[in-house]
């Protein structure tokens, strides 16, 4: 059964239009109430959200489902996606939601969901609240009607757990360290970790107005804090995304660090302290082949699973791995989260930081990725990649490619978009690849 309102990270999309309106996240609130009313236990959940001006209106929202149908909701305010989840299993709350459209720009917003565990919800979780979002839901009588209340110390008990997540023995003393807060949901407790764990720090995107999440800042948009390290001769820089679950690194230098480096810089420390499980890293199909000879010279496999956070976990999970990621920046560390955390994963690459006495340029760069393109074609209806021609392009592709690189393509989760993505040796023909597939599935979807 195909999903209508869940795509690859809950439920996204603008604000006051389509599935994005106060009306759906009370249905959302009611529905997701329903499906988590087990046992005859007081019910709760956690609701937290990032730093958007609709955020107000869809907490609103969603409280009003909640507490519609029995619940009793803890509101959090603004906090990273890891720390809802954290929170949601701390408090012993039922399920837990974050309202949050991560990189996206303000106008858009969308809705996470956590189940008791802290762990994103299922397929099959899913799917039943996607049932449930087209029928009446009861009501609960007049004297179970939920109620609401604020925490005032969720952002400490986030803090605390972060710093916990880094080895005893680590200061950060000495380090001078930029952190890019995308004027969204860590603008407080990202600086917050990194100062009392002995950091001199230099805070940006940390003004947030409702409208400037992600806007040429954070972990899509670096110039602001590769400016800002290399003129103020930081150490290193740290950059996160609207909600705080995925990272990306800047060197002294001024020089990106990907999510494919940080998990090879990370995978291949845990392994040489018998910290790393599962006998290697899971990454996505996106991630460069560079990453998996890395690894495989350490001894270590890469397990690929499907694009999205919540396809890394799975295969974790199925694996037995305790670290994956995605190289867009999502880290998921087992062991500390139970999903990506961009803040305990910059706490990693710190950590490695001071043991090893070198330069972030120094450490950070630990394989050359080798030639990857990836482009998108936007189209307005049916299946392109369907199309006989535009098959028959991709096999020829891949036959060109065979045992010189990589091809994949895929539907957008989110958007109607066809992502084409080559790597190889040869960047003329990863080059001239990606162009013929992108230009024959244009012609189908014209």
């Amino acid at each position: 059964m195909a999903k209508n309102y869940f795509g690859t990270d809950g439920i996204r999309g603008r604000t006051n239009a389509g599935v994005m309106t106060a009306a759906v996240a009370m249905k959302v609130g009611q529905a997701a109430g329903h499906r988590f009313l087990r046992g005859d236990h007081r019910h709760r959940v956690v609701i937290g959200k990032d730093t958007r001006l609709s955020g107000y209106m869809l907490e609103n929202a969603m409280v009003a489902g909640f507490t519609s149908v029995g619940m009793d909701v803890i509101l959090l305010g603004p906090m990273p996606t890891p720390g809802v989840a954290m929170l949601t299993r701390e408090l012993r709350a039922d399920v837990g939601v974050m309202i949050s459209a991560s990189h996206n720009p303000y106008e858009d917003n969308g809705i996470k969901l956590f189940g008791p565990d802290g762990f994103k919800l299922s397929d099959e979780d899913e799917l039943a609240i996607e049932a449930m979002l087209g029928e009446e839901q009861p009501l609960a009588p007049s004297e179970d009607i939920g109620r609401a209340r604020r925490i005032d110390d969720a952002r400490g008990r986030y803090i605390h757990a972060v710093k916990g997540s880094l080895p005893h023995d680590i200061r950060l003393d000495g380090l001078k360290i930029v952190v890019d807060c995308a004027n969204g949901a860590a603008y407080q407790v990202a600086p917050s970790a990194f100062w009392e764990l002995g950091a001199e720090v230099h805070a940006i995107g940390v003004t947030p107005n409702g409208k400037n999440i992600n806007d040429k800042v954070g972990s899509t948009h670096l110039d602001l804090v590769k400016e800002t390290v290399v003129a103020s001769g930081a150490d290193i820089g740290i950059a996160l995304d609207g909600d705080a679950d995925r990272l990306i690194v800047v060197d002294e230098k001024g020089q990106t660090v990907d999510g494919d480096q940080i998990m090879a810089l990370i995978g291949s420390q845990w392994a040489a302290q018998g910290r790393l499980s599962g006998g290697g890293v899971v990454a996505t199909v996106m991630s460069n082949l560079g990453l998996e000879r890395f690894l495989q010279g350490q001894g270590l496999e890469l397990f690929r699973s499907k694009v999205g956070d919540r396809y890394v976990l799975e295969l974790m999970k199925a694996r037995g791995c305790n670290f994956g990621g995605e190289q867009s920046g999502h880290m998921i560390l087992l062991d500390h989260a139970t999903t990506g955390d961009g803040t305990i994963a910059a706490l990693q690459v710190l950590a490695a930081l001071v043991r090893s006495g070198k330069r972030a340029s120094e450490l950070l760069h630990l394989f050359d990725p080798v030639p990857q393109l990836l482009k998108n074609v936007r189209f307005s209806g049916g299946k392109p990649l369907e199309d006989a021609r535009v098959q028959a392009v991709i096999a020829d592709v891949e036959a060109s490619l065979a045992g010189k690189g990589r091809l994949v393509i895929r539907p957008s989760g989110t958007e109607p978009v066809i992502r084409v993505m080559a790597e190889g040796d040869d960047a003329a023909q990863v080059q001239q690849s990606v162009d013929a597939i992108c230009a024959a599935v244009a012609e189908a979807a014209a």
